[in-house]
């Protein structure tokens, strides 16, 4: 990291996530990350998060191979929402999608 900040986890010990394309810019995906995701992502480059219908770390792509390299985190300026610029391999959404916001309300 080329700044050192404290983050700031909700009490389940989350923090948001939005994961961002980093050539389109586009918005792919909310996720959350605990300690030990935060930890995993920042070792091995590879998206890590905190499922939290499964309760438990999980790298995404491990079962779709659609992973996420990690070119840079941000923190905002509260420090308690990172946003991942990645390179996605395949799609972000689990439905299939490129992004998890590909439906438009208005």
């Amino acid at each position: 990291m080329k700044g050192q900040c404290t983050l700031k986890f909700n009490n389940d010990g989350l923090i948001p996530v939005i994961a961002q394309d980093v050539d389109t810019n586009e918005v792919l995906m909310l996720a959350y990350m605990n300690q030990e995701a935060f930890k995993k992502t920042l070792e091995t480059g590879i998206a890590h998060y905190w499922s939290r219908s499964r309760k438990k770390l999980w790298m995404k792509g491990e079962t779709s191979g659609h992973i996420q390299r990690v070119e840079s985190i941000r923190i905002d300026c509260d420090n308690d929402a990172l946003l991942l610029k990645v390179k996605q391999e395949g799609a972000a959404c689990h439905t299939g999608n490129f992004s998890c916001f590909y439906r438009e309300i208005v």
